[in-house]
């Protein structure tokens, strides 16, 4: 049986990364069967979750793990698409982790009321003459990557304006259609899921979220996409939600 090492259940989701909710949902697409382990970044051998472990061999990064699963189970998470769909397909999840998904690490870790509610608390298990430097440390390294990024060179409100352009365009892309590229989920609709459920969790308030709220169809697309994947998880319809 596939092992999938993640964070785990956190922050209003089913699991914290968007990177491992893109993964767990990419087996749960192809029907495989896994179970589920808690790690830290440092166990996997590129030091970033997730990572499986499928049969005495470790395969690290999400990208990489789909392609596993695509060669070693025959499973297309792409079958219905095109050509230039599948094209299409590739450009919007690149955008998705290298441009939306550091809006959300922003809105997450750079935010000082979000870090403490969130983030802060990966180090509550840590030695208490420890745990506030390694906090501070933690911080830091992801601001400094966050600002390599591109996107922590502007200001806040720039930030979220650019990462805005690209929601855009996810919700242009998503129109009416029930998933990103049609009738039927493909491997890209895992990413997309990841990413803006990780930015519209109620557990966090930011200006990411507020602007991502304005987007009907996308808030529609996660409720829809949640209780397909994670039907046993209690997860508030965000439509009910701005309803109320």
């Amino acid at each position: 049986m596939i092992t999938l090492y993640g964070f785990g259940a956190g922050f209003g989701l089913p699991e914290i990364s968007p990177f491992v909710t893109k993964t767990e949902v990419q087996l749960k697409m192809a029907g495989l069967a896994y179970r589920k382990e808690k790690a830290k970044p440092p166990a996997s051998p590129k030091g970033q979750l997730p990572y499986i472990v499928d049969d005495a061999e470790t395969i690290a990064d999400s990208t990489f793990i789909r392609a596993h699963l695509e060669a070693k189970y025959g499973f297309d998470f792409d079958a219905p698409l095109s050509l230039q769909a599948r094209a299409q397909a590739w450009a919007f999840e690149r955008m998705i982790e290298h441009h939306v998904y550091w809006a959300l690490v922003g809105a997450r870790w750079v935010d000082g009321d979000n870090f403490a509610k969130g983030p802060a608390h990966f180090f509550d298990s840590v030695p208490l003459h420890l745990r506030e430097k390694l906090r501070e440390d933690a911080q830091f390294r992801v601001a400094e990557n966050y600002l390599l990024s591109g996107l922590g060179r502007h200001a806040p409100e720039e930030d979220v304006d650019l990462a805005v352009r690209s929601l855009f365009a996810l919700s242009v892309q998503l129109g009416d259609k029930p998933f990103l590229m049609g009738e039927t989920p493909c491997g890209m609709d895992a990413t997309a899921f990841g990413a803006l459920a990780g930015i519209l969790t109620p557990f966090f308030e930011s200006a990411l979220r507020q602007r991502t709220e304005q987007f009907a169809n996308l808030t529609a697309y996660v409720d829809r996409m949640m209780l397909l994947y994670y039907p046993e998880f209690a997860w508030s319809p965000l439509q009910q939600e701005q309803a109320a």
